[in-house]
């Protein structure tokens, strides 16, 4: 497997329309959820879990109220992938899971 192939500007600002939440911030994504504090340590391990499955990771920023996860592709010299939005879609659905609050 080789390295992954960056996408481009218009690439990105589609894959990001089916991801709510989302922005862009330079070459990664990033996403703020609201969740309790030992509920955002529970989905930590279950991403971590994931993110290792798949090899690719994120940057998770855990603080009392909230939760920041930042995506880029490492290995494409920090730049936006396919596997980034596919890890954020994975992302969405672990946080979900462990009741994320919505930000409005």
């Amino acid at each position: 497997m080789g390295v992954p192939e960056p996408l481009s500007d218009e690439e990105i600002t589609e894959r990001l329309a089916g991801l709510p939440g989302w922005e862009r911030r330079g070459d990664a994504i990033t996403r703020t959820y609201q969740i309790r504090y030992h509920a955002a340590v529970a989905a930590i391990v279950t991403i971590a879990d994931r993110s290792h499955r798949v090899q690719h990771h994120a940057d998770l920023d855990l603080r009392m109220s909230h939760l920041r996860a930042a995506i880029t592709t490492y290995d494409a010299d920090y730049r936006l992938t396919e596997a980034d939005f596919d890890l954020a879609h994975r992302i969405d659905a672990i946080v979900a899971a462990h009741q994320a609050l919505p930000l409005d």
